[in-house]
């Protein structure tokens, strides 16, 4: 065999090793992933993504997809002339926008994952808030004096019913929308659908692939990524202004999350392919893990 071949399957056989203790550790562990911003728009990314899941469900993990659509809402409003508007990281949602959300959310995003991990050998089964009472909400209060309109609080999560698609081989594929006790529908923030989650099946990880690879000291500047973080920390971050806008939103969920039992959650660049399998199945890891805090929290 030629030498240089040899040593490529040599490295590809190290990389399959140094990811079998994870792969130990994490069996039959839950994890939930939080997918949207602008890697949804990239088909190619896309696919590296749903690859990365389909990968975790064959070696043993139970991974559950929490998908926004940002991107996917904004060109539906542009075609029928609504305006967006936002307030603290959340879309102020009044009637027509709702509907939007649901076609652009539940009619397009939704199933194009659910095909596309079909495609790729998974069993997919693709589900809104709506469905079995998955996601029960009440409406969000106003924000600085800002009523959102339909945009949702989360008041539960239907565990028993993820638990039994992910018992059943299932990968879920979850569209925040969710539905009140009168059986009216309410935009929520991704974000938050995915803590909750996660929360709920007390998730082994929860993880947030958005536009960069995790919080910055400096927002504009890669180079001051934060590897580790705890949550007293985080909310210092947000006081001073270093974390905002619709990273608020995240941080929060992972804060949250934590707090209700949640091992470990991530904020990853979900631009980069398999961002995924580099944080889980790898030493160094790509992104900002956030933790509770105490020296023991910091190990991977």
């Amino acid at each position: 065999m030629n030498p240089n071949i040899q040593q490529q399957l040599i490295e590809k056989a190290n990389i399959l090793i140094e990811a079998l203790p994870y792969i130990q550790r994490l069996n039959g562990k839950t994890i939930v992933v939080k997918y949207g911003g602008n890697a949804i728009k990239s088909p190619e990314l896309t696919k590296t993504i749903l690859q990365d899941v389909t990968l975790l469900k064959y070696v043993g993990l139970n991974p559950i997809i929490v998908h926004g659509g940002g991107p996917e809402i904004n060109n539906y409003s542009k075609v029928f002339g609504i305006e967006t508007k936002w307030e603290e990281g959340l879309r102020i949602t009044d009637e027509a926008t709702m509907e939007v959300v649901q076609v652009a959310l539940i009619g397009k995003v939704n199933k194009q994952i659910v095909a596309m991990l079909g495609s790729l050998g998974a069993k997919a089964i693709g589900v809104s808030g709506i469905d079995g009472n998955l996601i029960s909400v009440t409406k969000k209060p106003p924000v600085h004096g800002v009523d959102l309109g339909y945009v949702g609080e989360v008041k539960n999560i239907n565990a028993s019913l993820l638990s039994h698609l992910c018992q059943d081989e299932y990968i879920p594929v979850i569209a925040p929308i969710g539905i009140d006790d009168t059986g009216k529908s309410y935009n929520i923030n991704a974000d938050t659908v995915a803590g909750e989650v996660a929360a709920a099946l007390q998730a082994e990880k929860l993880m947030f692939l958005t536009d960069i690879e995790g919080i910055r000291t400096n927002p504009s500047d890669p180079k001051t990524l934060v590897p580790v973080i705890d949550i007293k920390t985080i909310q210092q971050y947000i006081d001073e202004g270093i974390i905002e806008g619709g990273m608020i939103p995240k941080v929060r969920a992972c804060i949250n999350s934590i707090e209700a039992g949640v091992h470990r959650t991530h904020i990853l660049d979900g631009t980069i392919p398999h961002p995924l399998l580099l944080e889980i199945f790898t030493n160094k890891g790509i992104g900002t893990m956030v933790v509770k805090g105490g020296d023991e929290d910091y190990a991977v």
